[in-house]
């Protein structure tokens, strides 16, 4: 049984029935931005990752179609690409000046899942960093945030975090198990450094072997999704920027720069809920954003916060609001993207640099993937 067929099954014991012919589901990923090029790739490359986004895509829509969580469709899908050496997190991920994996996760969520009542609204979210052992640190958030017993905090690093996980039952590895030849190689040259010597055997997987199509990443992978009952869960998790410094932490377990999700009521004032309550309209908007790029920049400008307010506050659309971050990051010196859905379904995929692998899934259950930034989901 895989990840989003535990997932599933999770689901289908705490939601009573499978969505409708109406239900509302999306889920949107990516898998890092920078600076890829259509010209420096080869036909193979872009397939592989066009594949890994597909599989990713699928695994967070099982769980959905199942009437399951937007908790657990981004980290069915998450997991995917921590599995996957393509992508800079989990096996795969960058490595540091010492030669050494440092992960970082988050999970936050608009509003608690209908499966686990007991979480209180207040909980929001939890982050993670220097993490050196944990299989699957998307699994990892997805227990601590639904563990305020255990975890009281918002944000929690090192070996606390890996103790917490050991008693949650979430698998740790050997360090060894994140290697892989590519990483090595990108971090050696990064310094200036002969290739060798290499600290493992080089895993026996054919991904493991396969060139990257972005060297020297600074990105993550993440994923957005929408359930059944409105809530939405954002989810993002990485290696962390290529020879970045020992104990650097980034942006992608900092609540409100790497990620976002938020739900607040439509309407303000009598009159506007009335008029909401005549017309049938929602009672509430929410959104969720994941971030991939410079991460530096995306806590400087709090970019995962600045898209929900602009939406929030200024009543801007999800489309305009991720440009404008993604060009407030662009004048202030930092490449990257975001990917953001609404309660509405609006999906919004913006980047300031040559490429972001991304991704959508609706309904239908058809993947939709793209890779530059002048490619169309396809």
């Amino acid at each position: 049984m895989d990840d989003s067929d535990k997932l599933v099954c999770m689901a289908e014991k705490s939601t009573s029935s499978k969505p409708g012919p109406n239900a509302h589901y999306v889920l949107v990923c990516h898998g890092g931005a920078g600076t890829m090029s259509r010209a420096g790739s080869t036909p193979e490359q872009r397939a592989a990752y066009q594949t890994a986004l597909r599989t990713a895509l699928k695994a967070g829509y099982k769980v959905l179609s199942q009437g399951g969580e937007a908790m657990d469709a981004v980290t069915a899908a998450v997991s995917s690409m921590e599995d996957d050496p393509l992508f800079n997190s989990g096996k795969g991920a960058v490595f540091n000046t010492a030669g050494k994996n440092e992960l970082e996760a988050s999970l936050m969520l608009s509003k608690p899942p209908a499966s686990h009542p007991q979480i209180p609204p207040s909980r929001r979210g939890v982050g993670m960093t220097l993490l050196a052992h944990v299989r699957n640190p998307s699994a990892l958030a997805r227990a601590l945030y639904l563990a305020p017993d255990a975890l009281p905090h918002t944000f929690i690093s090192g070996a606390t975090a890996e103790s917490l996980a050991a008693a949650l039952g979430e698998p740790l590895v050997d360090e060894g198990y994140f290697y892989t030849r590519n990483r090595w190689l990108e971090h050696r040259r990064g310094l200036g450094l002969p290739d060798g010597p290499f600290p493992y055997p080089d895993p026996d997987d054919e991904k493991a072997g396969l060139p990257l199509l972005d060297l020297q990443p600074t990105g993550t992978v993440g994923a957005v999704a929408l359930d059944v009952r409105g809530c939405i869960a954002a989810l993002t998790s990485t290696g962390g920027r290529t020879n970045k410094l020992v104990g650097r932490v980034g942006d992608t377990p900092h609540m409100g720069s790497g990620f976002w999700a938020e739900e607040w009521p439509a309407a303000a004032g009598w009159v506007q809920k009335t008029w909401s309550k005549i017309w049938g309209l929602p009672a509430t908007h929410a959104l969720g954003v994941s971030g991939t790029g410079d991460g530096d920049y995306f806590i400087r400008c709090a970019t995962g916060v600045t898209i929900a307010h602009r939406v929030k506050f200024l009543g801007e659309s999800l489309q305009k609001a991720t440009e404008y971050a993604v060009e407030e990051l662009r004048q202030n010196g930092g490449i990257g993207g975001v990917i953001a859905l609404d309660s509405a379904g609006n999906v919004a995929m913006s980047l300031n640099c040559p490429g972001m692998y991304r991704g959508s899934i609706r309904e239908d259950g058809v993947p939709l993937t793209a890779i530059f930034d002048d490619d169309v989901l396809a």
